[in-house]
């Protein structure tokens, strides 16, 4: 038998994203892309691009500064046997459209007793580090996946920005695709194929024996730069990317930390009901508790909305310093 290798390129996370929509939209003419200035303007951080230009204005489709207006018509529009996609400018404002995500997009299936659905993907940059402040550098993730009825995933990387979205887009329900900041001008090979990921399926991305990071979103790369760092001090750790925080791959962490006996958890939001508190409960929960050689830890965001100024900015999330640190007590310690 022949192996089928699998051709990549080299793309930004950007392109990635762009990539994903483009194939959609050829496959398949119910897609089409909804939000403030995805046509013309390209997007507010240049991830639609051309597209307007290849798919025309009827399919990428302005629309006025009403975050609520525009998930409420992609909403109508699934309904109606349509695939929208929603770019919503920055993940904050979803704030503005929560009736729409968790009282429309998330119940109906279930309130009309399966009779309809909602094949809906929302888009939304988030996180800090832009210097955008406190109303535009949220990470949100964990309102929406506490959602009966919302899928919930975070690309780290090029390949995943495009398997993930490919694979929310297919799905006949609302995912909502949070999608950092920082990662959309970073690099990585990216296969030609629109072959979506499987969603709930998490990705070990460095295999260590002293302890088990589990990071979602930026934290995923900064997790990686540490553990570099931590070889170099002779602690190898491994590095478990979720990807999908619902449906969430509780298997391979708790197969990894079970593994290791340490797990430190990474995330840019806020400590205080994050989702890290709930792959703490997983591993808590699960036979991996037996194996555990010290206390599941959580390093986290500062409780406080993100600063403007750059180094409170920085000093409010995790940083690769500061996973290194954490690391390096958590497997000294105990």
């Amino acid at each position: 038998m022949t192996a089928v290798v699998e051709q990549t390129r080299t793309l930004t996370y950007a392109e990635a994203v762009r990539e994903a929509l483009a194939q959609a939209m050829t496959a398949d003419e119910r897609v089409f892309l909804l939000g403030e200035d995805v046509g013309t303007y390209g997007g507010a951080f240049g991830v639609t691009g051309d597209l307007v230009h290849r798919f025309g204005d009827e399919r990428i489709r302005d629309t006025p500064i009403s975050e609520l207006g525009i998930v409420g018509a992609a909403v109508g529009a699934a309904l109606a046997g349509m695939r929208p996609v929603v770019e919503i400018q920055f993940s904050d404002f979803t704030a503005q459209a929560m009736d729409q995500i968790v009282n429309q997009a998330a119940k109906i299936h279930f309130m009309l007793g399966g009779a309809a659905t909602v094949p809906m993907v929302l888009r939304a940059p988030a996180g800090s580090g832009t210097g955008a402040a406190a109303q535009h550098s949220q990470s949100l993730e964990a309102w929406f996946a506490h959602v009966p009825g919302l899928k919930v995933v975070m690309p780290a990387t090029p390949a995943d920005a495009k398997a993930l979205l490919l694979a929310a887009i297919a799905d006949p329900n609302p995912v909502i695709v949070l999608e950092h900041k920082l990662l959309y001008k970073q690099s990585g090979p990216v296969p030609e194929a629109a072959t979506p990921a499987r969603l709930g399926e998490a990705a070990v991305r460095r295999r260590g024996t002293d302890l088990t990071i589990v990071a979602t979103g930026v934290m995923v790369p900064r997790s990686l730069e540490a553990a570099d760092e931590l070889a170099a001090d002779g602690i190898e750790a491994s590095v478990v990317d979720p990807r999908s925080l619902k449906p969430l791959d509780g298997k391979s962490i708790v197969d990894d930390v079970t593994r290791t006996g340490r797990a430190l958890l990474v995330q840019e939001a806020p400590k205080t009901a994050g989702f890290m508190a709930e792959i703490a409960a997983t591993i808590g929960e699960s036979p991996a508790f037996g194996h555990l050689r010290a206390p599941i830890s959580r390093l986290c965001g500062l409780d406080v909305p993100i600063p403007y100024a750059p180094q409170l900015e920085r000093a409010a999330v995790p940083q690769v310093a500061d996973i290194v640190r954490a690391a390096t007590d958590l497997v000294r310690r105990w």
